[in-house]
């Protein structure tokens, strides 16, 4: 699939040759979904919990009689029944991370680029470099482009006067290509590769 090279200005200034087994996979919403609900319970802390009855400070006397009270039988002031006791099967610290197979990892990630391309939403950038830093210039490129909500994806190394430049504009972020995921890639409406982003993801994709 032939695929237009342009500049910052949307101008086009030459044309690649996309892989068709990366660019143009059939799009299944639920494995993107699915692959999006695992990076996003990887990231969770887990950091949650409560006191259970082993946890709560007090005496293990037994707070009453056993029989005659005409209250329910209790053996500690701890227990989950009484005031200020454990909670029951309350959180605990755990890790929400679980695996998911390399095979769909890749999959979502043809389909997350398939997806762009469906959406006339994917651009390749000639160069991702800048002379020098300069928010404004870029926040004017991107006004002009009507690029509200970007995605960049550079080489393995990104240049430091392009990533200074569009790191402080709301809603855009730059990511060296290794980092490229199904996420990032989702939730900005305007995916940007660089050739050499090009280059690496059909490397690892195809």
């Amino acid at each position: 699939m032939k695929y237009d090279v342009i500049d910052l200005t949307k101008k086009a200034v030459g044309s690649i040759e996309l892989n068709d087994k990366v660019f143009k996979e059939e799009v299944d919403k639920s494995v993107l979904a699915r692959t999006i609900q695992w990076q996003l319970d990887g990231r969770r802390q887990g950091t949650h919990a409560t006191k259970d009855v082993g946890d709560v400070h007090g005496t293990g006397k037994k707070p009453f009689k056993q029989k005659g009270t005409g209250r329910h039988r209790q053996g500690v002031k701890t227990a989950p029944g009484m005031y200020h006791g454990g909670i029951a099967f309350g959180p605990v610290v755990r890790s929400h991370a679980y695996g998911l197979t390399k095979k769909v990892r890749a999959l979502a990630m043809r389909m997350a680029l398939s997806e762009k391309v469906l959406e006339k939403k994917l651009f390749i950038l000639d160069d991702m470099s800048a002379k020098k830093p300069s928010t404004k210039a870029f926040k004017k490129a991107f006004d002009a482009n009507k690029w509200e909500s970007i995605l960049f994806v550079g080489g393995e190394k990104l240049d430091e006067n392009f990533a200074l430049s569009a790191r402080n504009i709301v809603n855009v972020d730059v990511l060296p290509v290794q980092g490229a995921n199904v996420y990032d890639i989702m939730r900005r409406d305007v995916l940007v590769l660089s050739k050499e982003a090009v280059e690496k993801l059909e490397g690892r994709l195809a």
